[in-house]
């Protein structure tokens, strides 16, 4: 490695939405940004992107791609499931000390930092995560099929499936439903869409329905309101109590804070920092262990 990485750490966010790689020497932070990456939907997408990611890093950096491969790596990504996919993933990638977790401790990492709280993360998918008394705790995850409640991608496909029941004249019109299928040319191509829409597709219908709601449109302010439920009674499972700090973070969630309980409301704070902050904590942290091994 050159003189110049010796102290760096690489550090990547990467999620439904995008990917974000940072070249971290403790006092300055480079950072590109590629696609989405989901390693259990696609995992040569993601190794693509980290690729990609690496190669705009070198070329902004004026370091060799295959220097920087030589530093510390903390990798939190969508779509790992455990210890295996992990594994997979790290394999197919050209770094040579490489730490891969999920996206959850990236976030929690950047939103509170280390002190005690809660995190509600509703981007392209969704998780929760609570930090008490030095104790972390993660939930959800699981992805499109079998969770990510109040996500974008559940917010969009909610809307789409309300928009049908709509057609079925099961509920009454609203100006978000007649507007969705205005903008897919109907209901056989709202169903034509779903069966091949991936769960970045589906968010993309969510600024639809949170536009609607600040209009007061009531089938958007329903599923907003759905979704708001869904983040309280979570994060009461999780341990929130009245007085511990909240966080909304990713692209969706701050649109909730209006329809959560009172007392949540109060409790919301700004995060921190960003994922990618969380990132860069926690190659820091891997890269002083690394070090310590090798004494």
């Amino acid at each position: 490695m050159t003189d110049t990485l010796k102290t760096s750490v690489l550090a990547l966010d990467g999620g439904g939405t995008r990917c974000r790689l940072a070249l971290s020497d403790g006092d300055s932070v480079i950072t590109v940004e590629t696609g989405s990456a989901n390693i259990s939907t696609d995992m040569a997408g993601a190794v693509a992107q980290v690729r990609d990611g690496l190669n705009q890093l070198a070329e902004a950096t004026g370091h060799s791609a295959a220097a920087l491969a030589m530093c510390p790596v903390y990798i939190g990504i969508a779509g790992v499931t455990g210890a295996q996919i992990a594994e997979r993933f790290s394999d197919a990638l050209p770094f040579q000390l490489v730490r891969v977790t999920d996206d959850r401790p990236t976030a929690l990492s950047g939103a509170l930092g280390g002190s005690d709280g809660l995190i509600a993360h509703c981007g392209t998918g969704s998780f929760f995560a609570a930090q008490i008394e030095g104790q972390s705790r993660f939930a959800g995850g699981w992805g499109s099929v079998l969770g990510d409640p109040a996500s974008a991608q559940w917010v969009g496909r909610r809307a789409l499936a309300c928009t049908l029941e709509e057609v079925d004249r099961l509920r009454e019109p609203s100006e978000l439903g007649a507007q969705l299928l205005e903008r897919f040319g109907g209901s056989a191509e709202i169903v034509a869409f779903a069966v091949k829409a991936r769960p970045a597709d589906f968010g993309r219908v969510a600024p639809d329905v949170t536009a609607f709601a600040a209009k007061g449109d009531p089938l958007a302010v329903e599923i907003l309101t759905d979704a708001a439920h869904e983040i309280a009674t979570t994060l009461h499972k999780m341990g929130w109590k009245a007085g511990l700090p909240l966080c909304l973070t990713g692209g969706i969630a701050p649109q909730f804070l209006p329809y959560l309980p009172p007392a949540m409301q109060e409790a919301c704070i700004a995060p921190r920092g960003t994922p990618l902050d969380g990132a860069i904590t926690l190659a820091h942290e891997f890269a002083r262990e690394v070090r310590d091994d090798h004494h």
